[in-house]
């Protein structure tokens, strides 16, 4: 092995067919996979061997109406789960248990100390799923699923998610909203879709105080990011000391994406990245999980993929 960094890609996730206009779309990956490909990464990184998750790890975090709703909507060639844009096509519900338990696999090796880190190029991206509930692209929620399986089949006690999509994750937000053993941190765009993510929600019950949004005005840049790191966020993670980190690693805050109004640069993702592996080496032996997230513009996405990855490797 070259590397103590691990990728989770597999052609099988370009067969999840949104149509060709839109913005969550197989080339998302071809970019990526082509980029790490140009400089070299790819041959460098180790690739993790992956099969599909199996339905108990799904339902630890979705109901059981969820996950068939999936299965049989894409069985039946439904088209649009949703009144918005979360479009499915017949393979989508296999391609979603795949990027599931490739997430699974590098949580696997990331714990059992195989690798020290991993990033899963996978799609659907999983953010916005809820319990009970398709939206915004998402199918499953990687990153909740993961999560869960750290905690029960791994016994990791204390995880921190660290969302730094321009969308706020409000489905791992309510997933995890009544939870202590999770800490959910999320910078985003405010106001942007879906409209959740005020200062003010910061979890409820046993997880009251577990909740950490960063809402930032459009326009936002590097400046407001990484004060919000070095002011909120790292103190949060150094309360919490998390056991595992996960990042719910979208790329849409950067200031070429179509989808919002950040201004973010691939620089900009490189120093978050290497402030959260300096404090996942501080708590937790550097153990990281990365899954892909958004990102829409396709060379902004493949350039700041690369540097994230490369950060990775770099402290790997």
């Amino acid at each position: 092995m070259s590397s103590k960094t691990g990728i989770v890609y597999h052609d099988r996730f370009l067969d999840h067919d949104t149509g060709v206009s839109h913005p969550e779309r197989p080339d998302r990956l071809r970019s990526i996979t082509a980029q790490l490909k140009s400089q070299s990464l790819w041959s460098e990184i180790h690739h993790l061997m992956i099969d599909p998750a199996d339905e108990e790890h799904i339902l630890r975090v979705h109901d059981p109406r969820h996950l068939r709703f999936i299965r049989e909507s894409c069985a039946v060639g439904r088209r649009l789960l949703d009144e918005g844009d979360t479009v499915v096509s017949a393979q989508s519900y296999a391609v979603a248990l795949l990027a599931a338990g490739g997430v699974l696999a590098a949580v696997d090796a990331v714990v059992q100390s195989t690798l020290r880190n991993a990033f899963c190029a996978i799609r659907p991206p999983g953010h916005h799923a809820c319990r009970d509930r398709v939206m915004g692209f998402c199918l499953f929620n990687n990153i909740a699923i993961a999560a869960r399986y750290a905690q029960s089949v791994h016994r990791i006690k204390r995880i921190v998610i660290v969302d730094w999509d321009v969308h706020h994750g409000n489905g791992t937000q309510e997933i995890f909203y009544e939870d202590a053993t999770v800490l959910y941190i999320s910078t985003h765009q405010y106001p942007l879709w879906p409209g959740t993510g005020s200062r003010d929600e910061r979890g409820a019950g046993a997880g009251s105080g577990y909740t950490l949004n960063i809402p930032l005005r459009p326009g936002s840049g590097e400046d407001e990011y990484v004060a919000a790191f070095q002011t909120q966020i790292l103190p949060a993670i150094d309360a919490f000391r998390p056991d595992l980190f996960l990042i719910s690693a979208g790329f849409d805050a950067h200031m070429d994406d179509p989808l919002a109004s950040m201004n973010l640069t691939e620089d900009s993702f490189q120093k978050m990245t290497a402030l959260i592996a300096e404090s996942a080496r501080k708590h937790c032996e550097g153990r990281i999980v990365s899954l892909l997230e958004g990102g829409y513009n396709l060379p902004a996405l493949a350039s700041s993929v690369e540097l994230h990855v490369r950060t990775l490797m770099d402290v790997s």
